[in-house]
């Protein structure tokens, strides 16, 4: 891989933000340090690298901080232009509409799918769902007028909105694993370009170079929902 300029990544393997930005790395060919930080008891480098939210990612790039996972991304993508894939368009409006997706995926796709699996009642759980599924419809809207369904967000080659959404996969595989419920988010038959999306950017070498284990990922969510129940069990 390339020279990352003194490249630090404070974050933790699991977060589905933090792979986002080894994504960008992977993709790009930058070589970095990977700080895994615990958050229950969160290390001064984090505090002081980010003290307004204290939540990772971070990326210090010759020791300077940048914080928010997309953020980050295109910072990666802006202060190493020379090196390719580029992952935002220099059209104005393509990468505007770039970032209005991957705004999108947070602001619905990954709010809706925390309220289905995690939602305090059926009924809940069940808007959740209805709220994912909408979203979902959307995007496999965008990637049919991106590359008519035969390619990436980006168009030919993988790009930012690719970047935002790989980087949930193996995050919302192990939440369809513990779900129980067999529901499919990534649905062929409702979603079917979606659908081969998600396969085709599991084989690109940048995603699997970056993208967790989905075994390793399910083990650590079941760890986390079992000492979530001993918590209250301890109240």
């Amino acid at each position: 891989m390339a020279a990352g300029d003194d490249l630090k990544l404070i974050g933790v393997w699991a977060s589905p933000f933090v792979v986002r930005v080894k994504l960008a790395l992977s993709f790009k060919g930058l070589s970095y340090e990977n700080v895994e930080v615990d958050l229950t008891s969160k290390s001064g480098l984090l505090l002081s690298s980010n003290p307004v939210h204290k939540k990772v990612p971070v990326l210090l790039h010759m020791e300077k901080p940048i914080c928010e996972s997309m953020v980050i991304v295109q910072y990666i993508d802006e202060a190493f232009a020379g090196t390719s894939p580029s992952l935002l368009s220099s059209d104005p409006h393509e990468r505007a509409v770039a970032c209005f997706w991957a705004a999108y995926i947070d602001d619905k796709l990954v709010a809706s799918c925390i309220q289905s699996f995690r939602g305090k009642t059926e009924e809940d759980k069940s808007e959740g769902t209805k709220q994912m599924f909408a979203a979902l419809e959307n995007l496999e809207g965008a990637l049919k007028e991106s590359c008519n369904g035969e390619g990436y967000f980006g168009g030919e080659s993988v790009g930012f909105v690719d970047v935002s959404l790989g980087g949930l996969l193996s995050w919302l595989n192990a939440a369809e694993v513990m779900s129980g419920t067999g529901i499919k988010i990534f649905d062929p038959i409702k979603t079917p370009l979606l659908a081969a999306w998600t396969e085709r950017f599991r084989e690109l070498d940048g995603a699997k170079a970056a993208l967790p284990d989905n075994d390793m990922m399910v083990e650590f969510a079941r760890k986390r929902q079992a000492q979530a129940a001993a918590a209250v069990a301890a109240h």
